[in-house]
């Protein structure tokens, strides 16, 4: 296959955009779901194990452009005035950002926990599955974008710069250098209100791009940052491997179909996610079969096929390994209701 580097820039862009954007953790805002479905879910969902639902960019805000500025306090009024509980698990179809200006709280994602406090930015791509904190605990303000609005003639450059910042489970700002945030995020929030759509798409853009710069500016010390062409790889591999998992979990097909050697992917691998290529394809197995097992969409027999496991029994052997237990007491000990017995 090689690596993809190949036809215009806006392509090109919009592969590997594609592939990061499952590369970490988090979460979203915005509930799409209709208000009388909304209102039967609160009834059904007393007492219930957890069901986790797919989230799409609100079809209810009302604006021009795929992009959404609010602040944390505005969007759990707004998702109490819709009967939507966000301490529920759900996986978001979109890209967000979490800026965390006072207080102190926590936010799981893709059954992790991330500490929230002054200082804490927490990138969130689409595909992540997490949930909020109740009661609210902490200020700030929540920026969600569909995928289009970043990939639409952006350069490669600012793509990178990009994909380095959403390759990080949470920035640490610190709350002495918050203020520094301060003009995007009021520029931001003016432009994002007003009704002139001239050029506003554009704008918001810019600004928003600034933004990423100046928080990865102020955060560069504590990240590494990595070769540009070397990550480039790593990112071809992981856009690869959600292509390929169906058809292989060898390290070396993966390296095969990039035209590099198997110990050239190892070495990035170590270098960017510090696992060996073969430790990473099965950490992000595990991650998606957590995913596809707390939808509630398929019994394990399917999620099996589906992740590329000839046989049930492997698969669950696989899952066994790393958790010590089976999909289906994954799915009973977190309270996501099982279809089928493994």
């Amino acid at each position: 296959m090689g690596i993809m580097w190949v036809g215009d820039n806006n392509h090109r862009s919009k592969l590997i955009f594609n592939n990061l954007l499952s590369i970490k953790v988090l979460w979203g805002f915005e509930i799409v779901i209709s208000c009388s479905q909304r209102e039967e879910n609160s009834t059904l969902k007393q007492n219930m194990p957890i069901e986790i639902e797919n989230i799409i960019f609100s079809r209810f805000v009302k604006q021009t452009i795929p992009f959404e500025f609010i602040s944390i306090k505005e969007l759990y009024a707004r998702c109490e005035k819709s009967a939507y509980d966000l301490s529920n698990p759900h996986r978001i179809k979109f890209h967000a950002l979490i800026i965390i200006t006072k207080g102190k709280g926590k936010h799981t994602v893709d059954f992790q926990e991330q500490k929230l406090f002054p200082g804490v930015i927490l990138p969130l791509t689409k595909e992540q599955v997490h949930s909020f904190e109740k009661p609210l605990t902490v200020s700030g303000f929540v920026i969600s974008f569909e995928e289009r609005f970043l990939t639409q003639n952006i350069s490669e450059q600012n793509l990178f710069h990009f994909l380095q910042l959403f390759h990080n489970s949470n920035v640490l700002l610190g709350k002495e250098n918050m203020g520094e945030l301060t003009p995007f995020i009021n520029l931001l929030q003016k432009v994002h209100s007003e009704t002139n759509v001239n050029l506003k798409s554009e704008l918001i853009n810019s600004i928003f791009m600034g933004l990423l710069f100046q928080i990865k500016r102020l955060s560069i010390y504590q990240h590494e940052v990595f070769g540009s062409q070397r990550f480039k790889d790593f990112i071809a591999f992981k856009q690869l491997l959600t292509e390929k998992h169906q058809e292989s979990h060898n390290a070396k097909d993966y390296a095969n179909h990039l035209s590099v050697s198997y110990k050239y992917l190892n070495d990035i691998c170590r270098e960017i996610s510090k696992d060996t290529a073969k430790s990473f394809i099965d950490k992000w197995l595990l991650l998606e079969i957590k995913r596809n097992l707390s939808e509630k969409k398929y019994s394990s027999q399917e999620i099996a096929f589906k992740m590329g496991f000839k046989e049930p029994s492997n698969f669950i052997r696989f899952f066994k390994r790393f958790t010590g237990i089976t999909p289906n007491q994954f799915q009973k000990e977190n309270g996501f209701l099982p279809t089928v017995r493994d």
